[in-house]
């Protein structure tokens, strides 16, 4: 085929294809990439094999310090089978059609177990599983259009194929409930649950392997000095409910120059909440949660007491102001509770 590109250059290039058709519709392809002004990108991407790519994305954009250990780690679970998914495949190729049969084709796949006498097949994988790996090739592909090699992200017209009960929506702690896990909480978990709710400090990347050094409760401001973005790195100021709960773990951990110790792990701090956090939540009553989502909450109640959308977003360290619309969904979950609970009063006062 052979067209001019808009500085009136004549370019000639193979079709890769013997069929009339499918040469002018290539051609067609062209003509309107040149008219949208992505002519070049799309050439790109042409060029750009999948799998290179995923290799490229795992080096440069998914490791530490880029990113935390447990998101590389679940971006290499999921990249294993996107590679042999998309094996052979450039950029230009995948679309939105073929993103979503391959999703169909993974909620089909049976979970595989290895053993010493070989591999085991048990139940399907559960649609979280697949939605994750959904969620990293978009990431893949976002820094793909990023770079110029694709002009949009087809992830962006994908459906996921089936409903995922819950997923990614974040739970509002409730006053009350948060008054029934203090009382069943272990000290340092009580301490956890108010320093959380009260400065939004990522639970596992922040506060767990906090050094003492880094607090200055005079000032009343901890130093963060690694956190999942570059955004994270930063002063961050107290409250007085997050400055007495520091307080009083630092009674609790007089010999150890980290607020969470741990003589288990070789690191020296605790690294996981895992088992303590769901017990606390059994004992409580209250249905379960991540723990992650004691960092919604913060947002949630200062977006709720009035503080601007932007502050928020400075205030939870985020890069990307867009990951703030999540949080705030819940100011309608607040309003709701809130709501009922006056027309409940107004029942009690009716004669």
């Amino acid at each position: 085929m052979s067209y001019l590109d808009r500085a009136g250059k004549r370019i000639r290039e193979s079709t890769f294809t013997e069929d009339w058709q499918e040469a002018n519709k290539k051609l067609r392809e062209r003509l309107d990439a040149r008219d949208n002004r992505v002519l070049e990108i799309v050439r790109k991407g042409e060029q750009m094999g999948f799998e290179p790519w995923v290799d490229f994305f795992l080096e440069d954009y998914s490791k530490p310090p880029m990113r935390a250990d447990k998101t590389h780690a679940a971006n290499m679970r999921a990249s294993k089978h996107l590679k042999a998914a998309f094996q052979g495949y450039k950029l230009a190729d995948l679309t939105a059609d073929g993103i979503e049969l391959y999703l169909r084709k993974r909620l089909r796949d049976r979970v595989r177990v290895r053993t010493t006498a070989g591999f085991i097949e048990r139940g399907e994988l559960k649609p979280a599983t697949v939605h994750q790996e959904l969620r990293v090739l978009r990431r893949m592909l976002n820094v793909a259009v990023r770079k110029k090699l694709l002009p949009s992200n087809p992830c962006a017209g994908v459906e996921f194929p089936v409903a995922v009960k819950g997923l990614f929506r974040p739970h509002y702690l409730t006053w009350s409930e948060q008054r029934k896990l203090e009382i069943h909480a272990p000290e340092y978990m009580r301490n956890i649950v108010r320093i959380i709710t009260e400065t939004g400090l990522r639970v596992y990347k922040e506060l767990m392997p906090m050094k003492k050094q880094n607090l200055d409760l005079e000032n009343a401001v901890v130093w963060i000095p690694d956190s999942k973005t570059p955004n994270g790195i930063a002063e961050v100021p107290l409250t007085p409910i997050a400055v007495e709960a520091f307080r009083d773990q630092l009674r609790l951990s007089p010999c150890s120059p980290y607020l969470f110790p741990s003589d288990e792990n070789p690191s020296g701090h605790q690294k996981t909440l895992k088992t303590v956090w769901q017990a606390t939540l059994r004992r409580a009553k209250v249905p379960y949660f991540r723990i992650y989502d004691l960092r919604s909450t913060y947002a949630t109640r200062l977006s709720a007491g009035g503080v601007a959308d932007e502050w928020v977003t400075q205030l939870l360290r985020q890069g990307d102001a867009k990951v703030f619309k999540k949080y705030s969904q819940m100011k309608l979950q607040m309003k709701q509770r809130g709501s009922n609970q006056d027309e409940s009063a107004g029942e009690r006062a009716e004669p």
